[in-house]
């Protein structure tokens, strides 16, 4: 018998001479197993379909993009996302937090919710009631995933409810009412910027939510800001707000027009702004004005331009140019899928909505904001119509997803959001400011158990 100090034996000795060799055969069935065992499993992980929806990828295999039915239903990517949407999110009621009231209607209560939900900015109305009436919706706190704070602070400052110095004060003054902020640092609560300014409508954003979950179709502000309040990695950009007489199906208040009666090649419809880019397209338009349509909008007296009279004009040229202006989205991107016009991207900082499952390159075009030009323009006039048609026939699959509809719709903005939003769901919360014990008891600083923790909280 061996020495206990010795060496301890290999399990799986070459030169133990009571194991049978292992020949060449046994590796190639060894290989053969592993092999035909791994297919059988994928096999029974992904169900037949007898009837395999369109995608807007040509690689129709790929698990990783949206796919669109013939019936319109939309089927998301399981990677990331899960099988099914099963998200709980808890909304704050206006009474139920002290400021929110002032962040909804203004510091008199007369900023009416009509008022808001009109323009570009209307996204934050429209993210709200559509949660309210969500099948998603619990008014239970302890069992929510997320908690959306409802705040229209971008038309309550344009409408004079409230100035920024307000907003930034009321804005704190809500959230140190919110024992779940305090318990996650805001990781799960959900703000909605709808406007070119981002959260930074928010002064203080980096101090209070900057780990929270922004809603905004801005991506970039580093223009006027040190830094960008869009963090890519827990930020969502969403649709801009498309006006709703274009996105009814079949009612739509300009119609598309067949590429053979389109007037233009391309054009801008828009304000100069003093903004480099606008101000080349209109000189480019002075030169080629058979080519590129940029007519001088007015928004006031008797010559102003009326929505419908714009649609008109945004119908009649194969590409609309979406250049960047105070910020770098652009409602006009969004708008064009509406009037079948190839939208031409001349924002280089511009984020887009659902890059995860979207590939822009189908539906879109991007120029570099510095090759402004007649290049730019014998490029567009390069590309032939039936290219243009495919463009614009995958635009008419994807830009459902750009309509703020209700959940009956197969297709929405919001179904895109709360996939989206699913991501970004965490089993566990803490902060800087949150501990737990032993027995799985949450507290504060001070010993405190969550449950008995009182407002007004200090705040990060």
């Amino acid at each position: 018998m061996g020495s206990p100090n010795n060496k301890p034996t290999r399990i799986f000795s070459l030169h133990h001479h009571n194991t049978p060799s292992c020949t060449r055969s046994h590796q190639i069935g060894a290989l053969l197993l592993v092999a035909s065992t791994f297919l059988l499993t994928r096999l029974f992980d992904h169900p037949f379909s007898t009837c395999p929806p369109s995608s807007l990828n040509h690689d129709h295999t790929s698990q990783n993009v949206v796919h669109f039915s013939d019936d319109g239903s939309i089927s998301w990517p399981q990677m990331g996302y899960g099988t099914h949407l099963s998200l709980k999110i808890y909304v704050y009621e206006e009474d139920e937090i002290d400021g929110l009231k002032e962040l909804l209607r203004g510091r008199e209560g007369k900023i009416s919710v009509d008022a808001c939900v009109k323009g570009q900015w209307g996204t934050q109305v429209k993210i709200h009631k559509l949660l309210l009436q969500s099948r998603f919706r619990t008014r239970k706190k302890e069992e929510a995933n997320l908690f959306f704070v409802p705040a229209y602070a971008k038309c309550v400052r344009m409408m004079g409810g409230l100035n920024d110095k307000e907003i930034n004060h009321t804005y704190v003054k809500a959230l140190s009412q919110m024992p779940y902020f305090r318990r996650s640092g805001g990781r799960d609560h959900i703000f909605v910027f709808p406007s070119g300014a981002g959260a930074h409508l928010f002064r203080s954003w980096a101090t209070y939510i900057n780990r929270s979950i922004i809603l905004t179709p801005e991506g970039d502000r580093t223009d006027k800001k040190d830094t960008s309040s869009f963090n890519t990695w827990k930020d969502i950009i969403i649709p801009g707000n498309v006006e709703d007489g274009m996105t009814k199906r079949g009612a739509a208040m300009a119609q598309p027009l067949p590429l053979s009666k389109r007037k233009y090649l391309a054009n801008y419809l828009g304000r100069a702004q003093g903004k480099v880019g606008r101000l080349k397209l209109i000189e480019l338009a002075k030169q080629y004005p058979d080519k590129l349509e940029c007519p001088e909008l007015k928004f006031s007296g008797p010559e102003k331009f009326v929505r419908m009279e714009y649609f008109q004009h945004l119908r009649n040229a194969k590409f609309c140019v979406a250049p960047r202006g105070e910020s770098s989205w652009t409602l006009r991107f969004y708008e064009s899928f509406f009037v079948e016009c190839v939208p031409v991207i001349l924002s280089d900082q511009a984020e887009f909505p659902f890059q995860n499952v979207i590939d822009y390159t189908q539906i879109s075009i991007k120029w570099p904001s510095t090759r402004i030009g007649l290049e730019l323009l014998e490029y567009l006039e390069s590309i032939p119509d039936e290219d243009v048609e495919r463009m614009i026939a995958a635009g008419r699959q994807v830009r459902c997803l750009w309509v703020y509809a209700p959940e009956l719709e197969s297709c929405s903005a919001m179904q895109g959001i709360m996939w989206e939003l699913q991501r970004k769901v965490r089993q566990f919360h803490q902060s800087a400011e949150t501990f737990w014990l032993h027995n799985r008891t949450i507290v504060n600083r001070n010993m405190v158990e969550f449950s008995s923790w009182k407002p007004p909280m200090p705040l990060p």
